[in-house]
């Protein structure tokens, strides 16, 4: 029972998923704060929207990576038992 390597997520593909979803959510809350200040609505509006669409590109590489084998247990992937 111990034993067993549950994975959690320790990828390249979660690791590279959550770094860019981290990114776009960044920009999305500075662009929200930086909308509500006078004269900057337009800009910080598109730059939030901008970070959303960063974030939902996050989850394809995610995707796009754990297919080609950079999941859990994928096929790219080596376990040398450390």
């Amino acid at each position: 029972m111990g034993d067993e390597t549950i994975g959690h997520g320790n990828s390249p593909a979660a690791w590279t998923c959550v770094l860019v979803m981290i990114l776009g959510a960044a920009i999305s809350s500075f662009a929200y704060i930086f909308a509500s200040t006078e004269g900057n609505f337009e800009t910080g509006t598109v730059l939030f929207w901008i970070g959303i669409v960063v974030m939902f590109a996050g989850l394809l590489v995610g995707f796009v990576m754990r297919k080609a084998g950079y999941g859990v247990g994928g096929s790219k992937l080596k376990n040398n038992g450390h």
